[in-house]
């Protein structure tokens, strides 16, 4: 077997993308189920040769430039945010244009926009090649994924409390990364990037799933705690005070900026450092506006906070 070798002399990968059969010769197989479970990966895979035909059937070489283009994205995406205008959802959302499109049932939105994570991770798992499925690491990797996003798109929004309505065109540009950024990530770990089991006892790979599963208890336990700052039947906002909370505003958008910085670590890839990025050059905006919302509504808000990291920002 191929190997590649990771920064530093270690083993990461396996077979590279390039080094195996064009991805455009993998079909579906099975009955009809099956068949119509791998359709969403299998279109996503020729949409990007028909974006890329220079690297056509390159599903590696693919993968990197569709990170290397969210990563661009996220930045012009943070300039636009920070400097121009906020995301017109939840409290900002609040009186604004009819131009921003037609307003959504915030709940309704919120699955529909993160569903793409869920679709496309079972569809590529299903075409998923038997290196990447064996790998320790690859699946680990998968289970962090997904179980992420079995709570983001099913749990979290039953949840969620007296939600403003989401304007459609914001509802739109989720999804339209959530397609993108699901695909890259299950299409990379089911079949592109298959792992040796020598980067299971990593430090890399160890401190990456720490910092996830820290990232993800303090997203968690911040959403609920901002859950918990209405009783039923309450409207209105409140100064969210405990836990990360006591550092930053956005002590829910800090912890998920840290979840994907500890996936990004553990993958050591392109499209884990794309995903890392692009959440923070999305979600810092949207915590340094609630920081200047805070502050400019609540005479008593502790002087002592950051925005989004802490002691920093």
């Amino acid at each position: 077997e191929a190997e590649k070798k990771g920064e530093g002399g270690n083993t990461a990968v396996g077979e590279k993308g390039r080094d195996m059969s064009p991805s455009c010769h993998q079909e579906s197989a099975g009955g009809p189920l099956m068949q119509a479970l791998q359709a969403p990966a299998l279109l996503m895979r020729d949409l990007l040769d028909v974006l890329m035909p220079n690297i056509k059937g390159d599903e590696e070489a693919q993968l990197d430039w569709l990170g290397y283009s969210m990563m661009g994205v996220g930045v012009i995406a943070f300039l636009i945010l920070m400097f121009m205008s906020e995301a017109k959802y939840g409290r900002y959302a609040i009186g604004i244009s009819r131009l921003w499109g037609y307003p959504m049932n915030a709940k309704v939105a919120w699955v529909l926009q993160e569903c793409p994570n869920l679709v496309l991770g079972l569809s590529n798992l299903a075409l998923a090649r038997r290196e990447c499925i064996k790998s320790t690491p690859n699946q680990v990797l998968m289970s962090l994924f997904m179980v992420h996003y079995l709570n983001r798109t099913l749990a979290y929004p039953l949840m969620m409390r007296g939600s403003k309505p989401t304007p459609v065109s914001v509802f739109l540009l989720a999804l339209l990364f959530c397609t993108f950024n699901g695909h890259l990530q299950m299409r990379s770990l089911a079949y592109v990037r298959a792992y040796d089991e020598s980067w299971f006892v990593d430090p890399r790979f160890a401190v990456g799933v720490v910092v996830f599963f820290t990232g993800m208890f303090i997203n968690t336990e911040s959403d609920s705690m901002l859950r918990d700052l209405r009783k039923p039947g309450e409207s209105g906002y409140k100064i969210p005070r405990g836990g990360v909370f006591n550092l930053v505003s956005g002590a829910n958008f800090f912890g998920e900026i840290v979840e994907w910085l500890g996936f990004a670590i553990a993958q050591w890839s392109v499209p884990g450092a794309a995903f890392a990025l692009f959440t923070f050059l999305n979600l810092g905006p949207r915590g340094w506006h609630h920081h200047q919302w805070y502050k400019a509504k609540f005479d008593d808000y502790p002087k002592s906070r950051r925005a989004v990291i802490p002691y920093l920002w």
